[in-house]
């Protein structure tokens, strides 16, 4: 699917990458859902994923709120840059390492959900102009949301999958 460049799009690429990410997981035996994935990946499990992908939502909501406020939102987060994204991550799973999958996936549906509401009450220029929030920088809100949605979820897809099958 490409990059969405609309709010309809941005909507529907979001809500079906989501359900296509929660569609697979559902169809594989429970017992698979929870076993390890082969060595090489920090998330090593669908639980790590789905934690993942949950915590980067939070992270999404507090820098909008913050710039909502006139204040400027730590990217990535505090103590974090771009650069240091990895020890992040690395935190991230850790937080979430005896959290069970199943409360896992409610919160993911719960942050989604939130992140689908925020899309859902702005315009599409206010989704899609370049610039017109001063904590996005150069780029758009939008672009914030496709990285922290659709293409997160597109990503957590694609490395499920594959390793699942590389435990095959």
């Amino acid at each position: 699917m490409p990059k969405p460049k609309t709010k309809a799009e941005l909507l529907i690429a979001s809500q079906q990458n989501m359900e296509r990410l929660l569609t697979f997981i559902q169809a594989l035996p429970p017992n698979e859902r929870k076993q390890e994935f082969p060595l090489g990946t920090l998330n090593r499990n669908i639980r790590d994923v789905l934690a993942h992908l949950h915590h980067w939502h939070l992270l999404m909501m507090n820098w909008y709120e913050t710039g909502e406020r006139g204040e400027k939102p730590e990217i990535p987060a505090p103590g974090y840059t771009w650069r240091t994204t990895p020890e992040l991550n690395k935190e991230i799973q850790q937080k979430y390492i005896d959290v069970p999958l199943e409360k896992v996936q409610i919160l993911l549906g719960e942050s989604h959900q939130a992140l689908q509401t925020l899309m859902g009450e702005h315009s599409e220029e206010e989704l899609f102009e370049k610039k017109r929030y001063k904590w996005t920088g150069s780029t758009s809100l939008g672009a914030y949301l496709i990285s922290a949605t659709s293409s997160h979820y597109d990503w957590a897809y694609k490395l499920i999958r594959k390793s699942i099958n590389k435990r095959k």
